[in-house]
């Protein structure tokens, strides 16, 4: 049970990371090489991969991999139709929610 927390704490944190990469690159992009927003998503970058380092040695890749990919995928497609205002079709949304569906099917299967 405790493992299972951790892991489940560290996918959530690693995808939290991931996302907030991606949101920032967003903002940097355009912009010069040497921008703040550029800068902070590589050095988020980092600590998101480390920490992926350490759920991949709690999980499978293939249940770990698939897990906070489409988890990611679902974190930023909102985060850029909340803070970017960003449209995302209806198919879009769709998308996310059979990432999702794959996801849960993925998950269900692991046995800590």
């Amino acid at each position: 049970m405790q493992i299972h927390l951790l892991s489940s704490l560290l996918i959530l944190i690693t995808v939290g990371l991931n996302t907030l990469a991606q949101f920032l690159l967003k903002l940097g992009s355009g912009q010069n090489a040497l921008s703040l927003y550029l800068l902070g998503g590589i050095l988020v970058y980092g600590l998101s991969t480390m920490l992926y380092v350490l759920v991949l040695g709690k999980l499978n890749l293939s249940v770990a991999y698939p897990v906070v990919i489409g988890l990611t995928v679902l974190s930023t497609t909102v985060t850029g139709a909340l803070f970017l205002r960003e449209n995302v079709a209806m198919t879009q949304w769709l998308g996310v929610g059979l990432v999702l569906s794959g996801i849960s099917a993925i998950a269900s299967g692991v046995r800590l």
